[in-house]
């Protein structure tokens, strides 16, 4: 019977007394100024926070560059010549692999798994595509095709390696995927140092592809993986905004407990998702070898971490805009291959670069999410 008469008088207090949000109520004061979290803001504005954070970047890129000793129109000189026709198809060819690397770290990104580990699943793909290469596995007719699905079956094992030790011994995933990139590279070290070392030349490399195993023009200068590249963007826009995993995806990055709780199969569309990242990154890796560098080398992996995670950014996970994105930074990636080639700017200025803007548009996402009011 108390406990009866206590419990409806708490019931009656919890009526008297209207629920608020907290971090609405309590703002957090830093002097004069007081930062409020943002119940809801429209999309031009989040666009235009996010542009207006890119330009920052870009404004400190170029006066790093000014610094350098290339001035501002000789940059915007160089940057119109890459687009012309001679210069458009070495920009798509770059693109394919920064799309498709991009694409992995956008769709690891909306379920909440911090991928860093995109240099490791291409080298991986780059691996398991040249085994088939190397030990001639499957007719000559399917060689290329038999060479992408294992590359895509690298890159998602090596990922998949990460989930299951986060789920197992609680992992965090960005140490994991971080010091597994190292791991694949020196794996891959040992493979082009050892046995698979072409003897012609005594590099560390592989014996070049036939050409059979290459990917070639498909005319008016387009590369066939470029092709790859969009066909991977158009069926994870579909997959995550038309189809019932794209609804879980969004339901789980929400609130994973509520939606383990309705009954939505967290685990299983978790490891999809996480599993897709790693393939994507794989065909990358394949798309480079494959199409770029004729063989598989020591560092046709190097600096797509930072890429991968600078195009997820910019395209806020949304596989359209990763495109979109991609393209712009390989316009970047050949500006800044010929900045080395006149101009003698190393790449690590190109790589500083890259960090610069992703810090920058990371840095948007607080003025998404909290308003900034002086107190007077």
């Amino acid at each position: 019977m108390l406990w009866s008469t206590t419990h409806d008088r708490l019931d009656r207090v919890e009526q008297a007394i209207p629920l608020t949000d907290t971090s609405a109520a309590h703002p957090r004061r830093f002097g004069r100024i007081t930062l409020d979290v943002r119940q809801n803001l429209s999309a031009w504005k989040q666009t235009l926070f996010v542009g207006g954070s890119l330009l920052i970047g870009l404004a400190i890129s170029v006066a790093i560059l000014a610094v350098a000793g290339i001035a501002p129109l000789t940059l915007a000189s160089e940057l119109a010549s890459v687009l012309t026709a001679e210069s458009l198809r070495g920009v798509l060819v770059q693109a394919a692999p920064l799309v498709l690397v991009g694409l992995g770290a956008s769709l690891a990104f909306r379920i909440g798994f911090w991928n860093l580990g995109l240099e490791g699943q291409m080298i991986f793909g780059g691996i398991f595509a040249a085994a088939i290469s190397i030990w001639e596995i499957g007719p000559a007719s399917t060689r290329l095709l038999l060479m992408g699905i294992a590359a895509a079956v690298g890159g998602a094992l090596w990922v998949l390696l990460v989930a299951f030790l986060k789920n197992r011994f609680r992992v965090n995933e960005i140490i994991a995927t971080l010091l597994l990139n190292y791991v694949a590279m020196y794996f891959l070290f040992h493979l082009l140092y050892g046995a698979w070392q072409d003897s012609k030349t005594a590099f560390p490399q592989s014996t070049p592809f036939r050409p059979f195993e290459r990917l070639g023009d498909i005319g008016y200068g387009i590369d066939g993986g470029l092709l790859i590249a969009l066909a991977g963007v158009l069926v994870a826009g579909w997959v995550l905004h038309l189809s019932r995993a794209g609804f879980y995806t969004r339901f789980i990055s929400a609130n994973p407990k509520m939606a383990q709780i309705v009954g939505v199969p967290v685990q299983t569309m978790t490891l999809c998702i996480i599993a897709a990242s790693g393939a994507c990154a794989g065909l990358a890796g394949f798309v480079n070898i494959v199409s770029q560098e004729g063989r598989l080398t020591q560092s046709f992996s190097n600096g797509y971490v930072f890429s991968g995670v600078l195009i997820a950014f910019l395209a806020r996970n949304d596989p359209i805009l990763v495109a979109i994105v991609g393209f712009l930074i390989a316009v970047l990636f050949i500006t800044g291959q010929t900045l080395q080639v006149f101009y003698q700017i190393p790449f690590a200025m190109v790589q500083m670069i890259e960090a610069i803007i992703v810090i920058a548009v990371a840095s948007s996402e607080f003025l998404i999410r909290h308003r900034i009011r002086w107190i007077r």
